[in-house]
């Protein structure tokens, strides 16, 4: 696939969806999160594989006055399939 988008729940996605990704290595992901924690998890394990670079994150505020945030992050595959 050229582009995959991801929007797991609050708990991140599970590693066999990320290591699903390491091998049909798509051109690009979209990762839609609610939880920067998990977010920054699982794009540090994309990422830290050489295979992809984060390209921008766009947070993005639907519940005002509160603490959440939805965030888009967009990574590119690197090195070619």
């Amino acid at each position: 696939p050229d582009v995959v988008l991801l929007d797991p729940p609050r708990k991140g996605c599970d590693r066999s969806v990320l290591e699903t990704l390491l091998e049909i290595l798509p051109e690009r992901i979209v990762y839609i999160s609610c939880k920067p924690a998990t977010l920054a998890r699982d794009l540090k394990f994309l990422c830290s594989t050489g295979k992809y670079e984060l390209s921008k994150v766009q947070p993005a505020d639907f519940f005002p006055q509160t603490a959440h945030v939805e965030s888009a992050a967009f990574l590119v595959r690197k090195e070619p399939k």
